[in-house]
């Protein structure tokens, strides 16, 4: 059975974001490329580019990326694969090249589960059914009283992990008047106000973006550490493997690293340094379910377990429900709000854990009626 590449379809879409659900008034837009792979048996395959321009990003997918793929067997994934990196990223970058590697690579994925009626979590190994979730709280720099509103409007929904943001304005806005020491005395406060609303029984993390120096990482870690922080995602500038290693042996709080990453070597490079607990590779982001399962063999090897950091949730809880190390997924409430707006059969996400769906390929798909109302120009 074949399943020749006959076309390839990239839209730019900018999908409104809502935090209504919430109580929240908040919108924002979600720059999302969504492209098609169509086999001459007329399966389509759906992916996803995200955290890039959409428009760039569709021209680069239908300019550059579709003829090298064309013709192929969406069966073979793995040499499609390869010829999209030797074509976008033979120079060892990551950026616009890695995001439409991931979203060509996913559509593919998801044309092979259809075509072999299986979902992608099964054919990447089929570990487990039911995922864990945790909740980021998809809003930076609010009120007190409103975080915390928003948190135990999260915890009622059964979660029991809440993540929020810290680092903010770090060093992506070093000519901010406000000091670093005063964002670190506000993190620790709002950690410990949260402790103190949520109680002992609910897990708290912090994410910082990559937007703090070593000192100031250290200074936040060690401030929090009284409250029971379940990890510190990317907390330094860049992911620097020898500053995070550092970091790491300054705290008893796990480091989780890798959502921005896009490179198998830089995952490598952290963990031969051991510089995290937790890798965080994700589809849309690190060249697919192709390369996400080298990266989850490579994290196990090390006896490192993987979780989902970042946007996507509802493509990343394959990589995660196929493999025997990973985790479970973040439920980002902006990133879920714009899939629901895009797609049409999401699975529900709520509570300590959710059922993984047994439909071919990602088991959901783009409403035709969405992808022209937030078509990008």
């Amino acid at each position: 059975m074949k399943q020749i590449i006959k076309r390839v379809t990239a839209i730019p879409l900018k999908v409104r974001a809502s935090h209504a659900r919430y109580g929240f008034k908040q919108t924002h837009d979600s720059s999302m490329c969504h492209v098609e792979v169509e086999s001459a048996d007329g399966i389509i395959g759906e992916g996803l580019g995200y955290f890039a321009d959409s428009v760039v990003l569709a021209a680069l997918i239908e300019r550059i990326a579709a003829p090298t793929i064309v013709e192929r067997d969406a069966l073979d994934s793995e040499a499609a694969w390869q010829a999209l990196y030797w074509t976008l990223a033979s120079s060892g970058q990551s950026g616009y090249a890695f995001s439409a590697i991931s979203a060509l690579d996913i559509a593919i994925w998801d044309l092979k589960g259809k075509a072999l009626g299986l979902p992608i979590w099964r054919l990447l190994g089929g570990y487990r059914r039911d995922l864990p979730a945790y909740a980021t709280l998809g809003l930076t720099g609010l009120p007190l009283d409103e975080l915390v509103a928003f948190a135990k409007k999260i915890v009622e929904r059964g979660f029991h992990t809440v993540k929020i943001r810290v680092g903010r304005p770090g060093l992506d806005r070093r000519t901010s008047t406000v000091s670093p020491e005063s964002v670190i005395r506000d993190d620790i406060a709002r950690v410990k106000h949260l402790r103190a609303a949520l109680g002992p029984d609910i897990e708290i993390a912090i994410d910082g973006a990559c937007r703090l120096d070593l000192h100031n990482a250290v200074a936040l870690a060690r401030g929090v550490e009284q409250y029971r922080i379940e990890w510190y995602e990317e907390p330094l500038l860049q992911n620097d493997a020898q500053l995070l290693a550092q970091l790491r042996s300054r705290t008893t709080i796990k480091i989780a690293v890798g959502q921005s990453e896009a490179q198998a070597s830089r995952f490598r490079e952290l963990l031969v340094k051991e510089a995290v607990d937790v890798i965080q590779p994700n589809v849309v982001v690190a060249g697919g379910f192709t390369q996400c399962a080298r990266i989850s063999g490579l994290a196990a090897a090390f006896n490192a377990p993987i979780a989902n950091g970042g946007g996507a949730p509802f493509h990343n809880m394959h990589l995660q429900a196929g493999v025997p190390n990973g985790l479970g997924i973040e439920y980002q409430t902006g990133a879920v709000s714009a899939a629901t707006a895009l797609y049409e059969g999401l699975p529900e996400i709520a509570g300590a854990s959710f059922i993984v769906p047994d439909k071919p390929g990602l088991g959901f798909q783009a409403r035709r009626e969405a992808l022209k109302e937030y078509h990008a120009s």
